[in-house]
């Protein structure tokens, strides 16, 4: 791994003519579980063939260096790819013909923090470029608030209790009101016999 590491950088040193390697972006912020698209810029030729085409990116970590994508003479080498990376890492083809690496990297975990390196080599030369990714832990977010079906059930209770309340007691002035109107015209009759 260390031989590849120095074989990478001795060979990115001796960048000759004007082939160069740019990223678009130097620094990414990214929250883990979340999806990001990291991009590298090289120029190209419009007679250049896509056989003569390698990259190889990678991430290095104060632990760690892991193959991120590797293309060989114009074909993807999916198999190089380090498994922390794999199913989650896929690149924009058409952008590659257009002289642009588009990786898009999902479900992103607080380890994919690090330094990330592409080299890319044609015929025209060899040039690398790099950027910062920091990938911070998800935050707690609150759950969302859910209707208090303890309040609408303690409100339909005290309405249900209220209503019954209101039945029985009109059910008991109608039950009285006869035996009242009994009791005040037998007072009247009575009166008026005095």
């Amino acid at each position: 791994m260390i031989c590849r590491i120095l074989l990478l950088i001795s060979l990115t040193s001796c960048v000759s003519g004007t082939f160069v390697v740019k990223v678009t972006q130097t620094s990414y912020q990214a929250e883990e579980n979340h999806n990001i698209t990291l991009e590298w810029m090289f120029t190209t030729k419009p007679d250049s063939s896509s056989t003569s085409l390698n990259i190889y990116c990678e991430l290095f970590t104060r632990h760690n260096v892991s193959v991120l994508y590797h293309v060989h003479k114009g074909v993807e080498v999916p198999e190089s790819q380090d498994e922390h990376f794999a199913g989650r890492v896929h690149s924009d083809k058409d952008a590659l013909r257009e002289g642009r690496i588009r990786l898009h990297v999902s479900r992103l975990r607080t380890h994919d923090s690090g330094l990330y390196l592409c080299a890319v080599g044609t015929n025209d030369g060899l040039s690398s470029g790099r950027c910062r990714l920091n990938v911070t832990a998800a935050r707690n977010r609150p759950e969302p608030e859910r209707p208090n079906t303890v309040s609408r059930g303690r409100i339909g209770l005290y309405c249900g209790l209220g209503l019954t309340a209101a039945a029985i007691f009109a059910l008991i002035v109608y039950s009285f009101t006869p035996c009242l109107s009994n009791q005040i015209s037998t007072q009247s009759s009575v009166g008026s016999f005095q």
